[in-house]
């Protein structure tokens, strides 16, 4: 993860939090995940932030543990949902996560906070964590030109979707498409697969 970016969240933490769940329902996610995802299957949410999607995934039939870099955004997680399960896990190393562990891998909108020589392995490694024929979300904000950073510091890297793709050649690919995020309103570029 981008020390920057680590930092503002470890910062501002309680800030983003309410943020995020001031936002409208991310109901594209939800549709997306209803129509792909393995029901009752083990799912993990990489990146989970303040824990929105994973309470959301356990009311829906999904099995989710929540990861994140932040020990903030994991405390403002566990004090949201203190029912449900989180731990500190890093991108692209996810130290502690065993590789065929889950039916399900989210990832929303986290890759583009990473240093480009660190998204190719961060992929492969989410791959890695999923079962044989589990399913892969994955989504990041789309950034046009060079490497931008917010008010906040954090790192928007800006690189080409096909960088993606060819980390996910051993897989199906189920959907692939650029849109306006329904929850936070930005530009969002998406992929499900299927583990090959």
């Amino acid at each position: 993860m981008d020390r920057k970016t680590l930092a503002a969240y470890e910062q501002d933490a309680a800030a983003f939090a309410k943020d995020w769940h001031e936002q409208p329902a991310p109901t594209d996610l939800q549709d997306i995940v209803a129509r792909f995802f393995i029901r009752a299957g083990t799912t993990a949410d990489i990146g989970c932030g303040s824990g929105r999607e994973v309470a959301w995934l356990n009311a829906n039939g999904f099995f989710a543990q929540g990861f994140d870099a932040s020990d903030g955004l994991l405390a403002e997680a566990r004090s949201r949902y203190p029912q449900l399960e989180f731990a500190h896990a890093e991108l692209p190393d996810l130290a502690g996560i065993a590789a065929d562990s889950f039916d399900n891998v989210l990832c929303e909108t986290v890759i583009m906070h990473l240093a480009r020589p660190q998204i190719a392995p961060s992929i492969r490694r989410m791959l890695d964590i999923l079962k044989a024929s589990g399913i892969f979300y994955l989504s990041w904000r789309v950034t046009e030109g060079t490497d931008a950073r917010d008010a906040h510091g954090r790192l928007y890297a800006a690189f080409d979707a096909s960088l993606v793709r060819a980390e996910l050649e051993t897989a199906t690919t189920l959907l692939d498409e650029e849109v306006v995020s329904a929850s936070s309103g930005k530009e969002i570029h998406r992929l499900v697969a299927r583990k090959g």
